[in-house]
């Protein structure tokens, strides 16, 4: 289990999770890039509300790689299945 100490919107956190510590700094350094582009786009924002827009625009490219796996497992099923026959 990986911890790192990280700055994220300018906080200091101490955060730990499954994977090297390299893998957190990674993920952290991810979500500070995106909380950075979302102030930097509406500099007038909350700190807290950049972290929820950044946070939404994350679990959107996360749910949209979801649907494109499904997709592609589907297609790759389909050519086994036709190749199979």
């Amino acid at each position: 289990m990986g911890s790192a100490e990280v700055y994220i919107m300018g906080h200091k956190y101490i955060l730990s999770g499954d994977g090297p510590d390299e893998y957190v700094m990674e993920l952290a350094t991810y979500l500070n890039k995106k909380c950075q582009e979302v102030f930097e786009s509406s500099p007038n924002v909350h700190p807290l509300k950049a972290s929820l827009i950044a946070s939404l625009s994350i679990t959107d490219e996360l749910f949209k790689l979801r649907k494109l796996t499904r997709e592609l497992d589907s297609q790759t099923q389909s050519a086994l299945d036709s190749i199979l026959e």
